[in-house]
């Protein structure tokens, strides 16, 4: 048979690995406040040293896979930079 472009054998190359399972841990939410996580979760506009670690040096907010926010504090972390950049508490560009 052909070895053609959807044949059947593989092309001789090095064997394939298989893939190893990770063991998924779960990540802490880093929205404290006084060491406890706030229900409901509000994040408050006026906390700027909070909102200074969740924004980059250009003033853009920092996305969950690197700030490590659940969905939930990730919406809530936006709302609050929006609302703190409105009333001129943050910059709306960096440097």
């Amino acid at each position: 048979m052909p070895n053609g472009r959807f044949g059947g054998r593989r092309s001789q190359g090095p064997p394939r690995r298989r893939k190893t399972t990770r063991i998924k841990t779960k990540r802490k939410d880093p929205i404290r406040v006084d060491g406890v996580r706030p229900r409901p979760l509000y994040i408050d506009y006026k906390d700027l040293e909070l909102l200074g670690k969740l924004i980059n040096r250009y003033g853009k907010i920092v996305a969950r896979r690197k700030s490590g926010c659940s969905a939930a504090s990730q919406n809530a972390v936006a709302k609050a930079i929006k609302r703190a950049r409105f009333m001129a508490l943050l910059p709306y560009v960096g440097n």
